[in-house]
């Protein structure tokens, strides 16, 4: 059984969708968090209002379940408008897109998701329809054929991507604002769960938003996934009341640790630790052994590995564990206590140290005092993998 749970992808047989669409906020005042993209929209869309004019278009970028759909409709909303949503893959040729747009009435919003999807074609159509709000279009073939241009109600155009660098340079460059989204901090997303709470009719104390906000990854489409998923289990083995202690043990009934890692997070980091000695490896290599798609264990998992400081990325995209310990992101929770080696690297792979000298070690992620001529470092991580011990080697010098 896989576990779905944090990814921030909506799945198309989640039967959440629907409460999902519900928690989506309406006005700019109700959506929490990324307070700059807030009041860039806030301004332009005031100023389009006092004007009586269309706003302008808007691109948001991304990673998935960060507010660009929302933020879509929040636009539509706030100019008491329309909103005709679509999608990059759904607008195959430039004959739909005509379609779409001669239905299009003054001021409305055209919202085009997944928009670095759009065929090269369908994109030469857009440009001048963006720009002049005009539509060109073809009749008949050969030699009496003849292009016609249409009138078009100045609209505005949202779109939302989750990969900026696949949009064409004119394409980008027509757009009004090009806002990036982040991920959100653990306050707002404390503030996101307590306003699903109330919508979804959810009796939540204060400390149970803090436990599933840690463990959100920072997008609040997972934060309201694990909050209806911690609602199921309030219901059926708790009281009915969501606080800390029933929100850990539900997230950790789906699989869910502290870090917010799931099963094929932490099959990817047992693979490195256990079958791969820390690494370098290769990313098909890797996706076979965790039994994903390569797109999946780079698209879906490695950004949140690497963000959290579990995983390093070489310039030969390899993919290895941190040496010398882990970044300060992670350094608290997965210490390693290492010491040095003056063998190959691969002699002293699987070495062991008594309990007793890891503990005069400490936790402090450094190396001891002796020399070391191969730079060589065997180190020890706990909690990364199933089993509770794994010795690895990894190389000090420069990343290969």
């Amino acid at each position: 059984m896989r576990e779905e749970l944090l990814r921030p992808e909506p799945l198309p047989d989640d039967d959440d969708l629907v409460e999902e669409t519900g928690l989506r906020p309406r006005t700019l005042d109700e959506f929490v968090g990324q307070s700059e993209v807030k009041e860039h929209l806030a301004i332009i869309l005031e100023a389009a209002r006092r004007r009586a004019q269309a706003a302008d278009h808007f691109l948001f970028a991304g990673p998935p379940g960060l507010g660009k759909t929302s933020l879509a409709h929040i636009v539509a909303a706030e100019m008491g408008v329309r909103l005709h949503p679509t999608s990059g893959p759904a607008i195959e040729r430039a004959g739909d897109l005509a379609a779409i747009l001669t239905n299009l009435e003054e001021g409305d919003v055209l919202f085009i998701d997944e928009i670095h999807r759009l065929p090269r074609a369908v994109e030469e159509v857009l440009y001048p329809a963006m720009e002049d709000f005009q539509l060109d279009i073809v009749l008949g073939k050969g030699p009496a054929a003849r292009s016609i241009r249409l009138d078009l109600p100045r609209f505005t155009l949202v779109g939302a991507t989750t990969r900026t660098g696949l949009i064409t340079g004119p394409l980008r460059d027509r757009f009004g604002l090009v806002a990036r989204l982040d991920y959100y901090d653990p306050i707002d997303l404390q503030a996101i769960v307590l306003r699903a709470a109330g919508i979804l009719g959810v009796r939540i104390e204060p400390d149970g938003p803090a436990v599933i906000a840690r463990r959100s990854r920072g997008t609040p489409r997972i934060a309201n996934r694990l909050l209806r998923r911690v609602r199921d289990y309030a219901e059926v083995r708790a009281r009915g009341i969501v606080d800390g202690q029933t929100a850990e043990a539900g997230l950790a009934l789906f699989g869910v640790d502290a870090l917010g890692l799931d099963k094929v997070d932490r099959a990817v980091l047992g693979a490195l630790c256990d079958r791969f000695g820390g690494g370098p490896v290769g990313l098909k290599t890797l996706a076979i052994s965790v039994g994903e798609p390569e797109e999946t264990v780079e698209d879906v998992y490695e950004p949140f590995l690497i963000q959290q400081g579990l995983l390093v990325r070489t310039h030969r995209d390899a993919w290895r564990l941190p040496r010398r310990g882990v970044t300060s992101a992670s350094s608290r929770r997965y210490p390693t206590r290492a010491r040095c080696s003056a063998r190959p690297r691969t002699a002293r792979k699987g070495a062991k140290l008594s309990d007793a000298e890891w503990s005069k070690q400490g936790a402090t992620g450094t190396i001891c005092k002796e020399s070391c001529r191969h730079g060589l470092l065997v180190g020890r991580l706990f909690g990364l993998c199933s089993i509770p011990r794994v010795s690895i080697v990894t190389h000090s010098g420069r990343l290969w």
